[in-house]
């Protein structure tokens, strides 16, 4: 079985950026569409990025637009998440994860069903 790992996150003022990356090992991402999640402290799990198996299609959560890329990288098996601008808000536990191909970019975590273990991201004032 093959798994996904996060790495990238960390403390960072307030109009900073970060760079998330979520390594795939034994083909766990390739020809499969990739998510970014995360969950903020006594919330619920959110949708914040996704992207298709073959980078065709990209969706963002509205509080994300304009600050956050994801793209992806089948050679390395790697997806990324590029944020900029970033806010207090933004602190939560950043998840990857992989969902079933498809043309379009799901936004439930009832649709994706392999997960890594998050990066944890604080963003202070």
């Amino acid at each position: 079985q093959g798994q996904l790992v996060e790495s990238g996150g960390g403390l960072v003022q307030a109009g900073g950026s970060l760079r998330l990356s979520c390594a795939a090992s034994g083909r766990t991402a390739s020809n499969y569409n990739m998510a970014w999640f995360r969950q903020p402290p006594g919330k619920e799990r959110e949708f914040v990025a996704g992207i298709t198996w073959n980078g065709g299609s990209t969706a963002y959560a509205d509080s994300v637009k304009g600050r956050f890329t994801i793209t992806r990288d089948n050679d390395q098996i790697t997806a990324y998440l590029q944020m900029n601008s970033l806010k207090p808000e933004d602190t939560a536990l950043y998840f990857c994860a992989r969902g079933s191909r498809n043309s379009g970019v799901a936004r439930g975590p009832v649709w994706y069903d392999y997960w890594g273990q998050g990066t944890q991201v604080t963003v202070s004032s």
